[in-house]
């Protein structure tokens, strides 16, 4: 694939990059199309090479999902967890019949090979800032997990560097290829419900914690911890902080709300056509559990109010049915996971004419982006949509930490003279890193 002109070059790119050893790049065998075990023959030269960072969890299954197809070929895997990491390779040679996929625990030597066309990201999200603004750097196209930035500045900085360098970007809320989370925003945008003044977003409420001991110990054999925690606060190892559970850990994310906002608050904004807005005024409550345990203290049992310029409001919680809920003047519209209702029932029967609104079909949340890569068109969920349905999470997470109404002026993406909410839209990060 040819990689946009203002990708920087290889020699640059290690030098401002630390620790870089540009001798453990691997270059890839080509893959005949029948031993990718699937019909159809692809051109070596047509297939879009991957690296997938982070093959732990949601990126193994990720990586699953480019393995499947015949438009693309993994070359390299990246994991700090040398068990992740191993496994990821194994099922790359398992799959193609050979052994050639390289594995990397630092993602600059994947990002250095000028032969991957793309990346693969899904690492906890205190790393998604860096990562994917040095990949955008590096001329890579990037299918990135929600939610698209651990705060709002990190997630400006990727916004920025993806449409700086060109880089073609699908978030992995795959919701949008469903048909019938589509076909319920069509219904929205088309009027079918009237004039929208409410939108109920429920979420998964508590954390979900795996056991594991809160003790300080020596980090395992072949995990390079110090890569983990990254730009994170340095914190002492222990055994329930890493993997899994780090989404429970405010360091390293928001817990189940910013984990989601990238599912059903990514909905609420395209059935309102509000996918590059933001909320203006922000107000809610929740509970911190940081007291009864001194590690796990995302906020729990929450609720927060967003009100749009757009003129309608949108209700955030963990105490409603999980799913987006449209309420209209006329009616309501309802979509979650493997449902949707609808009132007046009729509605479910409805046909979007041929002249009405009808919002972008993808089958496929993977195919799409490899689609896009190829041609270069935008895809169904690009960085500046992930950007905006992120921010509602962590503007509802600033709101309940400050227990006050908040006024948020979403064109400069900061409050309305308030510098302590302000001071929350960011962080210091660990040196040496920074976006």
């Amino acid at each position: 694939m040819t990689k946009h002109k203002q990708t920087i070059k290889r020699r640059d790119f290690l030098k401002r990059t630390a620790g870089v050893s540009a001798g453990a790049v691997a270059f890839p065998y080509i893959v005949p199309s029948s031993a990718l075990g699937l019909s159809g023959a692809v051109a070596p030269s047509n297939r879009i090479t991957v690296g997938c960072i982070g093959t732990g969890g949601m990126g193994s299954g990720n990586m699953s999902g480019f393995l499947g197809r015949r438009d693309a070929q993994v070359v390299a895997v990246c994991d700090v967890d040398s068990v992740h990491r191993e496994e990821a390779r194994n099922n790359v040679n398992t799959r193609y019949g050979n052994e050639d996929c390289a594995a990397y625990n630092d993602f600059r030597e994947l990002l250095a090979r000028d032969d991957i066309d793309a990346v693969s990201m899904a690492t906890p999200d205190h790393w998604h800032g860096v990562i994917c603004v040095m990949a955008a750097q590096a001329g890579k196209d990037i299918y990135g997990e929600k939610p698209l930035a651990y705060n709002i500045a990190e997630g400006r900085a990727i916004v920025n560097a993806v449409q700086r360098y060109g880089r073609v970007w699908q978030t992995g809320s795959w919701q949008r290829s469903q048909d019938h989370f589509r076909f319920g925003c069509e219904l929205v945008r088309n009027g079918r419900i009237g004039k929208v003044h409410t939108v109920k977003v429920g979420l998964p409420n508590t954390n979900s914690i795996r056991e594991g001991s809160t003790a300080p110990s020596d980090p395992p054999e072949g995990f390079d911890y110090d890569m983990w925690l990254g730009p994170a606060p340095y914190a002492p190892y222990c055994e329930a902080r890493c993997h899994w559970n780090f989404r429970w850990i405010s360091d390293y994310a928001g817990g189940q709300l910013t984990d989601w906002t990238g599912h059903h608050i990514d909905i609420a904004h395209w059935g309102m056509d509000t996918e590059l807005s933001a909320p203006r005024v922000i107000e809610g409550s929740g509970r911190w559990p940081l007291a009864t345990n001194g590690l796990f203290d995302t906020v729990e049992h929450y609720t927060f109010t967003c009100e749009y310029r757009e003129g309608f409001t949108m209700i955030v919680s963990g105490l409603l049915p999980g799913g987006t809920r449209f309420e209209g003047e006329n009616g309501w519209v309802y979509v979650t996971r493997g449902h949707i209702d609808a009132e007046p029932k009729s509605l479910l029967n409805e046909v979007i004419g041929a002249e009405e609104i009808h919002l972008y079909e993808s089958s496929n949340h993977i195919g799409n982006f490899l689609d896009c890569v190829k041609t270069r068109a935008t895809t169904i969920t690009p960085v500046d949509v992930a950007h905006h349905s992120a921010m509602v999470g962590h503007l509802g997470i600033i709101a309940m930490k400050l227990e006050r109404k908040l006024r948020f002026n979403p064109g400069s993406e900061s409050f309305i003279h308030d510098s302590e909410a302000d001071r929350m839209l960011s962080r210091p990060m660990r040196e040496p890193w920074s976006v």
